[in-house]
C-alpha cells in the first residue's frame, strides 16, 4: 500500500523543515558530520543536534553541495511555504520510518483520560462507524470485547511517556478500517505519520492477509 497524500505531505514538510533548520546552523551540523564516526551516528547527532526526525537528517546528510545555493534555498523556503511545489529532492522514493522514537502498545482502562479527550473532539463512537458516542465506560467495555473477540486492535502512540495519540484497527467486512487521532496539543510534528507507518506492521500482525483501509482523520 502507497503512502497516502497526507503521508507524502507530512514527510516533505518534515524534510523541508529539517534541510531549512540544517541551513541556518550549517557550522553546527557541518561540525556534527565531521566529528561522526559514520554516517549512522551522523544522522543520529544530527537529528538531536536539531531536534529533528531521523527521516530529516537523512535528508540532510543526503544533500547535495549546490542545495547550499542561495538560489536553491529559496526553493526549499517555497516549497515549505507551498507545499503544492514538486520538490527538488525528495524521499518520496524511499520513505523512511520517520519518527523512528515513537511507540505503540496495547490500548488499556488507563489509558481512558486519553480517549475521553478524544471523544469530546470527535463526539463519534470509537468504533469506526460515526455513530455518536456513549457513555465512556461503555464505549470501552465494547472496545475491550472487540479486541478479545479479534475484530479490533486499538493502540496507544507514546513518545516516551507521553502519550501522545489512539490508533484505531477495527475489522469490517473484510477489511482492516484504521484510524489515527493525535492529540491536539501533540498535532504538526508528524506524529500520525509516524503512527501510520508504525501501526501498518502491527495490523498486519494482528490481522494477517486482510487489507487495510487508512481512513483521513476527521479532525
Amino acid at each position: 500500500m502507497g503512502m497516502t497524500d497526507l503521508d507524502l505531505a507530512t514527510t516533505r514538510r518534515d524534510i523541508t523543515d529539517a534541510l531549512l533548520t540544517a541551513l541556518e546552523r550549517r557550522h553546527e551540523v557541518l561540525d556534527a558530520i565531521v566529528d561522526a564516526e559514520n554516517r549512522a551516528e551522523a544522522v543520529a547527532t544530527v537529528a538531536t543536534l536539531l531536534g529533528k526526525s531521523k527521516l530529516g537528517a537523512e535528508a540532510i546528510l543526503g544533500m547535495s553541495l549546490e542545495q547550499l545555493t542561495k538560489d536553491e534555498r529559496r526553493k526549499n523556503q517555497a516549497e515549505l511555504d507551498d507545499l503544492n511545489n514538486a520538490l527538488t529532492f525528495t524521499l518520496a522514493e524511499r520513505p523512511a520510518s520517520s519518527g523512528d522514537t515513537l511507540e505503540l502498545r496495547a490500548f488499556t482502562a488507563d489509558d481512558a483520560d486519553l480517549f475521553k479527550v478524544r471523544t469530546e473532539e470527535l463526539k463519534v463512537a470509537g468504533d469506526g462507524s460515526g455513530s455518536p458516542a456513549g457513555d465512556l465506560s461503555d464505549e470501552i467495555a465494547k472496545a475491550t470485547e472487540r479486541v478479545d473477540n479479534e475484530d479490533a486492535v486499538w493502540l496507544v502512540a507514546l513518545e516516551g511517556t507521553t502519550k501522545v495519540g489512539l490508533v484505531f484497527g477495527e475489522l469490517i467486512n473484510g477489511e482492516v478500517d484504521v484510524r489515527i487521532w493525535i492529540h491536539p496539543e501533540h498535532r504538526k510534528k508528524g506524529y500520525g505519520t509516524a503512527a501510520l507507518r508504525k501501526s501498518r506492521s502491527e495490523m498486519a500482525a494482528d490481522f494477517p492477509g486482510v487489507p487495510m483501509v487508512v481512513r483521513a482523520p476527521s479532525a
